[in-house]
């Protein structure tokens, strides 16, 4: 497992929130200011120095989870307001897309490619914003320092750790079932053409080699693709052509996107559900999600103006039947953790949880770590 991963994965399923939030406010009617100011606030909250600042120090992947509770936190910065089902979809649909780039980047590498394609479209929503511009600009400075000089190992290591995160969500995708890059059990396709990654050979000719290393013998095969040799590399300046696709914005034109359980993620339900028993890594994913959030500037609203609510689904009784019909190991709302039941332990919990100023409400609960983890979702 690599400790470089999280930032390219937050970066990554950030930038995949901010393109479907964005089909979903045109899509919904709403007004220009209000559309530009969520954004602004979102960007502006993900990209704050001190929050970057923590997801770039080294350190392990943790759950599902916790990072759903980071972008929940992360998709109320600003006046727009999600429920419960909309925010399931939005985070189906991100970790969906990531995962679908993942899988199809020509070499491990490229997933560098696939999160500058994020960040050129993310500095394309605040192009009248140039303090916000200055602060994306300032990370793609700190992945080009951090992850400039990685071998072409390290990054296999990076691309392994992101596949292993991924490996057990199967959800169907309207947009890649009617491409046809997912099955419907919500696997999804590899190409048998196209380019074939930069600095390699199109497949078709074997050399072999005596013990002087002379070429002795040629033989060619049939592989049954299409391939192509790649026109050049991706630019991993500033400013460039990335040449990859993968990253850009498959929402830039207005479609209809549907997510459904496919009946290979049913039945890994009970392998996804949080386990119970006492975790040894309890107050490392509380540290880890204190950390994140104490990094977080939320802006609170100012003035008058009105929140709204956005539904990422067509209508009302769509998103309802959605909450009702999920199932409920597969419903991100809070994290099941018990700490370890150690002296040193309850103090250190006591104080994580005395860093946030939270207001006491009655709640149901099953756990102190769902007390904890829900108090933070208010924030």
């Amino acid at each position: 497992m690599s400790v470089r991963t999280l930032p390219l994965l937050f970066l990554n399923l950030g930038g995949e929130m901010l393109y479907i939030l964005d089909q979903r406010l045109r899509a919904q009617n709403i007004p220009g200011d209000k559309a530009r100011k969520v954004l602004n606030d979102i960007i502006s909250t993900m990209f704050n120095r001190k929050f970057m600042e923590e997801l770039f120090k080294p350190q392990e992947l943790y759950s599902k989870k916790a990072l759903r509770t980071v972008y929940n936190r992360l998709a109320h910065a600003s006046i727009m307001r999600l429920n419960q089902a909309s925010m399931d979809k939005l985070y189906d649909l991100m970790t969906m897309a990531f995962k679908y780039q993942v899988l199809l980047c020509p070499r491990p590498k490229d997933v560098l490619l696939v999160t500058f394609n994020h960040l050129d479209a993310i500095k394309g929503f605040i192009q009248d914003s140039p303090t916000i511009l200055n602060q994306v600009d300032e990370t793609f400075r700190q992945l080009t320092d951090t992850y400039g000089a990685l071998s072409a190992g390290e990054f296999q290591l990076i691309r392994q750790t992101l596949l292993i995160f991924f490996q057990d969500l199967h959800i169907r995708v309207s947009i890649f079932l009617k491409d046809r890059v997912q099955n419907s059990n919500g696997r999804f396709v590899l190409p048998v053409s196209g380019p074939v990654p930069w600095g390699t050979e199109v497949p078709g000719l074997i050399r072999m080699f005596n013990n002087k290393g002379e070429e002795v013998k040629k033989t060619e095969f049939k592989h049954g693709g299409n391939y192509v040799s790649a026109p050049k590399e991706g630019s991993f300046e500033l400013y460039g052509d990335r040449v990859l696709k993968l990253g850009t914005n498959m929402y830039s034109v207005n479609r209809t996107v549907e997510t459904h359980m496919s009946a290979a993620s049913k039945n890994l339900t009970s392998q996804t559900q949080e386990n119970i028993t006492p975790n040894p890594l309890a107050k490392e994913e509380l540290n880890f999600l204190a950390r994140l959030m104490g990094g977080m500037e939320i802006k609170k609203p100012s003035g008058p103006e009105p929140g709204f609510r956005l539904n990422l689904f067509t209508t009302d009784e769509e998103e309802e039947h959605a909450a009702q019909s999920r199932p409920e190991e597969l419903t991100y709302d809070i994290i099941n953790i018990q700490a370890i039941q150690d002296q040193q332990q309850k103090e250190e919990l006591a104080r994580i949880m005395g860093e946030f100023e939270i207001k006491e409400q009655p709640r149901q609960s099953s756990s102190k770590g769902d007390d904890l983890l829900a108090m933070m979702d208010e924030l």
